[in-house]
């Protein structure tokens, strides 16, 4: 009587992930979320969020369970003496006047650099310009600047058609801002048309899209050319990860895909692979990466090396009423 043979254990293909770097959290995200958890930390929950904090599932849940409450609008807040906190993305003027009026003790998490764009369209308006800010249509951040000025101050483009069509009031009384989280070779074409069509428009003292996006959007270049898949962790609603999903396919990356984490991978589009990108937006944090990692070395024989298209040492401080909580401990 012979004995069946043990089936010969199938070795797992080689897998070369090219990990870029930089990616996931942003000086702004890192300071948003600490906010909250700051907050809960002095004030106890429930400390009330407008807006997700930042465009992330994970996070948001992870805040969630701590006793941040989210909301949509101010309305939905009882009265109340716990801590109101504006998202990283900004919000229009009448946002904390209504905080103000119900006597909310809020605090503002909008990240410096969005802020910064909100000061630059208000110096504009005040010296008489007609304001085009470049960015995407419902985007908070989006809704956010345009509400720093009355109604009808900013002009909305989006795309080099709208560019081409759009008609100022007085050319030679022409500014431009843009959305922090752009597409950096989009947002090029646009302004380039602009300038070509009104020499006189007058842009930002210092490029609006911000660093991460950019050095986010440049690790990219240099990971997507060489592999044959990347993958982007973000949500769906994160304009800089979309960002970074458009900016792979366009380097030639033969297939890019955003997920939100592991458990949304369609293993089908991963079968022969040899080489992977993965990189992260800004609001995603570390521990998804990891997870895809993980994900990856069951299936492959998973090598890992890091591309770094940049250093970042940016660091923001919490707004100033957690700061002082913070000294005094």
């Amino acid at each position: 009587m012979t004995s069946a043979k043990a089936p010969i254990a199938k070795e797992k293909p080689l897998l070369k992930v090219l990990l870029c770097s930089p990616r996931g959290f942003c000086a702004g995200v890192v300071r948003a979320i600490d906010s909250v958890e700051r907050a809960l930390s002095i004030y106890g929950p429930p400390v009330y969020v407008r807006h997700e904090i930042v465009h992330n599932r994970y996070v948001v849940e992870s805040l969630r369970a701590k006793g941040a409450i989210f909301v949509e609008e101010l309305d939905e807040i009882p009265d109340t003496t716990a801590p109101v906190i504006f998202s990283a993305h900004g919000v229009p003027r009448s946002v904390p006047e209504q905080a103000t009026k119900r006597n909310f003790f809020a605090l503002d998490a909008t990240c410096p650099l969005v802020t910064k764009v909100h000061r630059e369209a208000e110096i504009h308006f005040r010296r008489g310009r007609e304001i085009v800010l470049i960015g995407h249509a419902g985007h908070p951040e989006v809704i956010g600047t345009m509400g720093q000025l009355p109604q009808g101050a900013v002009r909305l483009i989006e795309t080099l058609a709208d560019a081409a069509a759009f008609v100022p009031q007085d050319a030679g009384k022409l500014a431009y801002v843009t959305q922090t989280t752009l597409s950096v070779h989009d947002t090029a074409e646009i302004v380039e048309h602009l300038k070509a069509r009104f020499p006189a428009i007058v842009g930002p003292h210092k490029e609006d899209i911000c660093y991460a996006t950019t050095n986010r959007q440049e690790a990219v270049k240099q990971v997507a050319p060489v592999v044959d898949a990347m993958i982007v962790v973000g949500a769906p609603n994160s304009s800089n990860s979309q960002r970074l999903k458009e900016v792979a396919e366009r380097a030639g990356c033969p297939h890019a895909v955003l997920v939100q984490g592991a458990a949304e991978i369609d293993w089908s589009n991963f079968g022969s692979i040899a080489r992977l990108g993965i990189t992260a937006g800004a609001s995603a944090p570390e521990i998804l990466v990891e997870q895809i990692i993980d994900a990856f070395a069951e299936r492959y024989a998973v090598s890992v090396e890091t591309v770094s298209a940049a250093e970042e040492g940016v660091f923001f401080p919490l707004p100033r009423p957690l700061r002082e909580n913070q000294a005094a401990e």
